[in-house]
C-alpha cells in the first residue's frame, strides 16, 4: 500500500535520521567555528606567538602553517560530511522513501 509524503515526514524513523543529520552537521560547524575563531583570537591577543619564526634563516612564521590548517580543516570537514552523507544518510533516506511511500 503507498503512502503519502506526510507519513514519512511523521515516521520516527525519519524524524530520527534529521536528529542524526543536524547532530553530525552541528558537531562540525562547532569544529570549524572553534578552528577559524581560534585562529582569529589568536591573531587578536597573542601576535608574539603566530610571529615565531620557525627557523632562524627563514622567514616564515608560525601563523603561515596555522593559517593553512585552518584552510584545510575547512575543506576536510566538508569532506567528512559529504562523505558521511553518501554512505550513510542518502541511502538511508532511500531505503526510508522506498519503505513508506513504495517508490
Amino acid at each position: 500500500m503507498q503512502k503519502n509524503v506526510s507519513d514519512l515526514l511523521e515516521s520516527s524513523e525519519f524524524k530520527s535520521l534529521v536528529v542524526k543529520r543536524g547532530t553530525v552537521s552541528i558537531v562540525l560547524l562547532l569544529l570549524l567555528f572553534v578552528s577559524y575563531y581560534g585562529f582569529v583570537l589568536l591573531i587578536g591577543f597573542n601576535k608574539s606567538f603566530l610571529a615565531q619564526k620557525l627557523s632562524e634563516t627563514g622567514a616564515t612564521t608560525l601563523g603561515i602553517p596555522l593559517a593553512v590548517a585552518v584552510i584545510l580543516a575547512a575543506w576536510l570537514f566538508t569532506v567528512i560530511y559529504v562523505v558521511w552523507a553518501n554512505t550513510s544518510y542518502d541511502p538511508e533516506v532511500r531505503r526510508l522513501r522506498a519503505l513508506l511511500l513504495g517508490k
